[in-house]
């Protein structure tokens, strides 16, 4: 039923994309559409685009990077040389998101599924969904408002299935496949204000559906004892979601990441650093975590995640002197900077309900940065793990 269901939901979602201009060209229209006269037609043409292509390269990268599953599975098992079979190598269940060095174990499969919705609410420090982002205007010198000016408001949010499953080939080496299954709305409103007097502009309500860029992932334990150790990590993301959709970076993506862990009996500290290159923006990533093992059965899990990405991660307004009429400043949307970064924090649990079925919820919270900001997330996932 739940596979008839989802088998469903993606042909019918994928039946209304079809039956709407992509979401790159929505986000075109509402920032390109403009009713201020400026004077200077090709200006305001190269600020929107530029503007629209921050906020999709922001976007594209916020999907394309965000990890959405476990990033290790929560049982993981060693051969035990004495008795000659398995047992399980820590009482931990690991991180949401930070790797640790700790493979599943030879001959062992994960399967897991997690859920979680997404909105933005800013860009580079300015909202987004309150009608107050300035994108064009006219303003006199010595007036401290401008006469003419038009305002965006933009509403953004993802909801993400993704589907999970992971193999340990060997003692030491991990390979498994991610599939996100994605959802993006985008609802948008440009109105222009002229002497207070108000007149909507332009409006688009979009939604795009279908998959993400699929990863591919392996990871190699190289040194280390019991929960301890050092690991390296390779994630290749395929381009199979739709660029234009903005639900796929539209070319294959590598990230590479070193892993260390450090664990004692009740309390594991997890720590990643890893490159990107490729895709919709290169960038790195650095992530670090502590988890508790309260109970052979549940585990308290505290994170943080930085991210970098090569691409503007602010928008400004930029004044220049109108060119037809004096005294008069014209307003353009800019983008701001070479790069953007992001920290944001996770807490949570993962309960063991019983045999190697494991579920687990946490709350994903922005904490700094000056690239797209998400509100408090919520993201709930299951996992089962099977083998010898």
């Amino acid at each position: 039923m739940a596979i008839v269901g989802l088998s469903g939901w993606m042909v019918l979602a994928s039946a209304a994309a079809r039956a709407q201009a992509p979401l790159a060209d929505v986000l075109t229209f509402l920032f390109t559409n403009q009713a201020v006269p400026t004077g200077d037609f090709a200006r305001d043409a190269a600020a929107a685009l530029a503007a629209r292509e921050t906020v999709g390269r922001q976007l594209q990268g916020e999907l394309a990077l965000q990890p959405v599953s476990p990033a290790s599975p929560g049982f993981v098992y060693r051969l035990n040389p004495g008795l000659g079979t398995p047992e399980r190598a820590s009482e931990h269940f690991g991180p949401f998101f930070t790797e640790r060095s700790l493979t599943t174990g030879a001959g062992r499969l994960t399967f897991g599924a997690t859920w979680t919705r997404r909105v933005v609410t800013r860009l580079g420090g300015r909202p987004l969904r309150d009608a107050t982002l300035v994108t064009s205007g006219n303003q006199f010198r010595d007036e401290p408002a401008p006469f003419d000016v038009e305002t965006l408001s933009l509403a953004i949010e993802s909801r993400t299935l993704t589907l999970t499953a992971l193999a340990g080939v060997h003692e030491r080496v991990d390979v498994g496949v991610v599939v996100p299954v994605v959802s993006l709305d985008v609802q948008g409103r440009r109105v222009n204000t002229y002497r207070g007097t108000s007149v909507e502009q332009a409006s688009a309500d979009a939604t795009a559906s279908g998959l993400g860029d699929v990863a591919l992932r392996s990871k190699v334990r190289l040194v280390g004892t019991r929960g301890s150790g050092l690991a390296g990590v390779v994630d290749v993301r395929l381009p199979t979601g739709r660029e234009a959709d903005l639900l796929g970076a539209g070319r294959t993506a590598l990230l590479a990441s070193i892993v260390a862990s450090a664990e004692a009996a009740r309390v594991a500290v997890h720590g990643s650093a890893g490159v990107a290159r490729g895709g919709a923006v290169d960038g790195w990533q650095y992530q670090v975590a502590t988890t508790i093992a309260a109970t052979r059965t549940l585990t308290i899990v505290g994170e943080l995640l930085g991210r970098r990405l090569d691409a503007p991660g602010r928008i400004v307004l930029a004044a220049a002197p109108h060119p037809s009429i004096a005294g008069v400043d014209t307003l353009r949307l800019v983008p701001e900077g070479e790069t953007s970064h992001t920290l944001q924090a996770a807490l949570g649990a993962k309960w063991n309900l019983t045999g190697t079925w494991l579920i687990g919820a946490h709350a994903f919270v922005p904490v700094a940065g000056n690239g797209l900001r998400i509100a408090p997330t919520l993201t709930v996932g299951i996992e089962y793990s099977i083998g010898r």
